[in-house]
């Protein structure tokens, strides 16, 4: 070995052994997609449609909106004077089912024909304050008044039942399990009920944490109910097979979570009013991930494969996080 060789080996080596690794660059949240609504539009509730686009609740401004969310486009679905439109579900044969608290009825809108159609609460039920609705696997859709009201219809016959909420003011969000067991939390209650289907009574379910504020609930494909605590700033998980409970605190100084939905993957996505962020939780690692992006006041979050949405009524926006590549 001539003596450059060997002072190249020599260096070389050197380098080899004192180099260290680059650092490693710190995983990046999920990135948030925005799409504009017209303004003034309010959006509260946001849910997948079946062509591909998405409904929404245009609270302040009174109609049901649609995105094509390939170009943009947003197709205004008038739903009577008065109309204060608070959540939006797709249901059977992918038409929009809304609760709708200023004409105080359960709105069908058409998904192809855009017709509208009402179902009107029975009169000594005024002022219910509707808020959320869910199907069971029967067909059958269920609802939560904020007064202090949950009923069910029978979208067949128009058949409505309403029953008192068994500690008065608060139902607000409800969800179907997989099994079409139905679940609805309590604001005000700071609790979740299970509703028995067949005779329409609720039995509450406590949270280990009192005064808690139960928002919003979802069910993961386990059947497992899902609850964002406003008030006391966690997640929470109700398993009906144990009856067993569990929290956890939502990162930051004074998190606020106000919706909750489950992917198809049981990944868990949380609104925190707190940090204005989108939140998504891993309940295998019991992480949270805050997504890149402002959130703006999201109130209800949905989504469908690949994709989580979120209503910005802070924006006048539809938020979209891409959770699966095309």
């Amino acid at each position: 070995m001539t003596r450059l060789a060997a002072v190249l080996a020599a260096v070389l080596t050197l380098t080899a052994c004192s180099a260290e690794p680059p650092p490693a660059s710190p995983a990046a949240g999920p990135t948030v997609q925005r799409f504009e609504v017209p303004q003034g539009a309010g959006p509260h509730d946001v849910a997948s449609a079946a062509d591909g686009g998405v409904w929404f609740t245009a609270q302040s401004a009174g109609y049901l909106g649609h995105l094509d969310p390939r170009t943009g486009e947003v197709t205004r679905v008038p739903l009577g004077d008065g109309s204060r439109p608070h959540g939006v579900i797709t249901g059977p044969g992918g038409h929009a089912w809304v609760t709708d608290g200023g004409l105080n009825a359960i709105v069908r809108v058409d998904a192809t024909t855009r017709q509208v159609r009402r179902y009107p609460l029975p009169d000594d039920r005024a002022d219910a304050d509707l808020n959320t609705a869910a199907f069971d696997n029967t067909g059958v859709l269920w609802f939560t008044g904020r007064s202090g009201v949950y009923g069910r219809l029978a979208p067949d016959t128009g058949k409505m039942d309403v029953y008192d909420a068994p500690r008065g003011p608060g139902p607000y969000g409800i969800t179907a399990t997989p099994g079409g067991d139905i679940y609805y939390a309590s604001l005000a209650g700071s609790h979740i009920a299970r509703i028995a289907r067949d005779t329409g009574r609720a039995t509450i379910l406590e949270p280990p944490t009192s005064g808690q504020g139960a928002r919003r609930v979802w069910a993961d494909t386990d059947g497992r109910v899902w609850a964002s605590e406003w008030t006391g700033g966690r997640l929470a998980r109700y398993d009906p097979k144990s009856g067993e409970w569990k929290e956890w605190p939502l990162p930051g100084d004074a998190p606020q979570p106000y919706a909750v939905y489950v992917d198809q993957a049981n990944t868990v996505w949380v609104s925190d009013f707190g940090s204005d962020r989108l939140v998504s939780f891993d309940p295998a690692t019991e992480r949270f991930t805050p997504a890149n992006g402002e959130a703006a006041g999201v109130r209800q979050i949905h989504g469908r494969p690949g994709e989580v949405w979120g209503a910005a009524s802070g924006q006048d926006a539809l938020l979209l996080v891409k959770t699966a590549a095309e």
